[in-house]
């Protein structure tokens, strides 16, 4: 690589069924897709490549994914979009309606891509029925494969959780990749040229140095977290952002670009310890439900 290369990041679209009322999507993100869709097309250099880094849909049901499928559409983009699955995503889902696959519908999506001299792994931290990441057997393999190949390639990595920072809340371990996989993930990139690994979930803008690493990671497009309420609650704003990425010999720059919001709180879960339990409430209620419909 020698010139620059201009890629755009969004996360956390959370879009919606129209034709489905849901009483967990707290803002109209099929609006704010579409103006945040509207301004990349404004984005010059022109961007090589779109990341989607997950909660792609809200409820991760073919009629959120068509809704989803239609918008990308009618934004007309005409650059690649690489897509990575969340927590509120499921698989069949995404297979069925994205890729019009009918076959496979469990795997984990993980797939990898070079455009303009970058090399782009997605990597899948979406395990049905849990809200934080996990790597599932194999795809840390596949991983390390992927990472093999194109050797002298500076490589972006995408997935929808970031890598855990904070050890000293294990309560709070949801809101990243497992404490035991984000380990497994530092000794998988150590000495590897990784220029950086975008995020979503956590729904604030940051930049993390994570073992030398950029972690990038974004509001996205349904609510924002309260930065400055962390300390003892979780509260959702209004807010939404994307960001431009730009790659140059030297390393990884990312600007964010907010959308005009007034930050009114849309939702409260309490403390951090009563969200922590709302989170272990829900995942034993998704597994019961799910293995009932299987």
């Amino acid at each position: 690589m020698t010139q620059p290369v201009t890629f755009v990041h969004i996360t956390d679209l959370h879009v919606g069924n129209p034709a489905v009322a849901d009483d967990h999507l707290y803002s109209d993100t099929t609006t704010t897709l579409r103006a945040i869709l509207a301004d990349v097309k404004r984005v010059e250099p022109r961007p090589s490549f779109i990341l989607a880094t997950g909660d792609l849909t809200n409820r991760g049901d073919p009629g959120s994914f068509m809704q989803l499928k239609a918008l990308m559409a009618e934004a007309d983009l005409g650059v690649p979009v690489i897509y990575t699955l969340g927590n509120h995503d499921t698989r069949p889902g995404f297979y069925s309606v994205m890729l019009e696959q009918a076959e496979d519908l469990d795997r984990p999506y993980d797939h990898a891509t070079v455009i303009d001299g970058i090399h782009i792994v997605a990597i899948d931290t979406s395990t049905p029925f849990r809200v934080g990441g996990h790597f599932e057997p194999g795809q840390l393999d596949w991983l390390e494969a992927e990472l093999n190949r194109h050797p002298d390639l500076p490589k972006l990595i995408a997935m929808h959780h970031p890598p855990a920072l904070d050890r000293g809340h294990p309560e709070l371990e949801w809101e990243s990749l497992s404490f035991a996989d984000t380990d497994r993930l530092q000794a998988l990139l150590a000495g590897r040229n990784v220029i950086g690994i975008m995020c979503g979930h956590m729904h604030l803008d940051r930049v993390s140095q994570w073992h030398g690493i950029p972690v990038v990671v974004g509001i996205g497009h349904h609510a924002a977290t309260d930065v400055l309420n962390l300390h003892d609650s979780f509260r959702m704003l209004a807010g939404a952002s994307f960001a431009v990425g730009t790659i140059r010999p030297s390393g990884l720059t990312v600007c964010f670009v907010q959308q005009p919001a007034d930050r009114r709180e849309i939702k409260s879960y309490g403390s951090l310890t009563e969200m922590a339990a709302l989170i272990r409430q829900y995942e034993a209620t998704a597994a019961i439900n799910g293995a009932a419909a299987e």
